[in-house]
C-alpha cells in the first residue's frame, strides 16, 4: 500500500474533506491521528478507521499542538484542513475588517503552527510530507472576502517551507480544491453565507461545474485520492507547489 507504516496527522479531521482524507490515508496503510476541536465529529470519523487515534486540539494553540505531537512521536505526514472562519457572499466594500482578516490570520497561524511542529520532527529524521489545502482563490475570488488573501498566504507558506526543508528531506505541497459538491450542503454554507436556501445551493453547484474545463465537479473521493498520492513516495518529485484539483476552474 502507498502509505504502509506511515504515521499521518490530519488537522480538521472531523470535516467532510478531513474525514475523507483520513479514511483514504488509513485505506492506504497509514496509522491515522484525527485532530480537531469537536470530539463528536472526530469520533464519527474514527468509527470507520481501525486503530485511529482521536485528539481534541486547537490548531491555533501552539502549546497544545506541540504537546500533542510530543505524545505521538515520529510523524511522516501532516495535513492541515482546519476551518478558518471565512465569510463570503458580501462585497469587500461592505465587509467588516474582522470578517475580512479572520481567515487570513487563522489560516496562516494554524498552517504555520502545525507545519512547523511536524517539520521539526521530520527534518531530524530526514523525511516527511507537509500537506495543506485551499481553494486556489489567490488567483481571483470576488465576493469571497478574505478567502483569496488567506489562500495566497498559504500558497506562499508552502513554497517557502519547501525551499527551506527540501535539503533536509521534507516536502511541502498543497491541493487546490474548490466547490466539492459533498461539502456544499445548506448547513455548511450557512456558516459563510446564511442567506442561501436549497435552490440557491444547487444553483451554486451547477454554476461551479460550468466554470470548470471538465464541466464536472471533482468528487470528495478524487480529492482524497490526490492527497494519498501526494503523501506517497510516488510524488517524491513534487514539492513547493499546489496540485490543481479544481477541474481547471483556476489556473496559475
Amino acid at each position: 500500500m502507498l502509505l504502509n507504516d506511515r504515521t499521518a496527522i490530519v488537522y480538521g479531521a472531523g470535516g467532510s474533506i478531513g474525514g475523507a482524507v483520513a479514511r483514504a490515508f488509513a485505506e492506504a496503510g497509514a496509522r491515522v491521528h484525527l485532530v480537531g476541536r469537536t470530539r463528536a465529529t472526530l469520533e464519527a470519523v474514527a468509527a470507520d478507521i481501525k486503530g485511529a487515534e482521536v485528539a481534541v486540539v486547537d490548531a491555533l494553540d501552539e502549546t497544545a499542538v506541540e504537546e500533542h505531537l510530543a505524545g505521538v512521536g515520529d510523524v511522516d505526514i501532516s495535513f492541515n484542513l482546519v476551518t478558518r472562519g471565512d465569510v463570503q457572499g458580501a462585497p469587500l466594500l461592505d465587509m467588516p475588517v474582522e470578517d475580512f482578516l479572520r481567515p487570513v490570520v487563522n489560516g496562516t497561524r494554524a498552517g504555520f503552527i502545525t507545519a512547523r511542529a511536524a517539520a521539526r520532527r521530520m527534518a531530524g529524521r530526514g523525511s516527511g510530507v507537509i500537506l495543506t489545502l485551499n481553494s486556489g482563490s489567490a488567483h481571483g475570488s470576488p465576493m469571497m472576502g478574505g478567502t483569496g488573501p488567506a489562500d495566497a498566504a498559504l500558497d506562499t507558506l508552502v513554497r517557502n517551507l519547501a525551499i527551506e526543508l527540501g535539503p533536509r528531506g521534507v516536502r511541502a505541497v498543497g491541493i487546490w480544491a474548490a466547490g466539492v459538491p459533498e461539502t456544499l450542503t445548506r448547513e455548511k454554507l450557512a456558516a459563510v453565507n446564511p442567506d442561501l436556501d436549497e435552490v440557491a445551493v444547487q444553483g451554486i453547484v451547477d454554476h461551479l461545474a460550468g466554470m470548470r474545463l471538465t464541466r464536472r465537479n471533482p468528487t470528495l473521493a478524487e480529492i482524497a485520492a490526490t492527497a494519498v498520492f501526494l503523501a506517497s513516495d510516488h510524488a517524491g518529485g513534487i514539492t513547493g507547489t499546489f496540485v490543481n484539483a479544481t477541474g481547471g476552474m483556476v489556473s496559475a
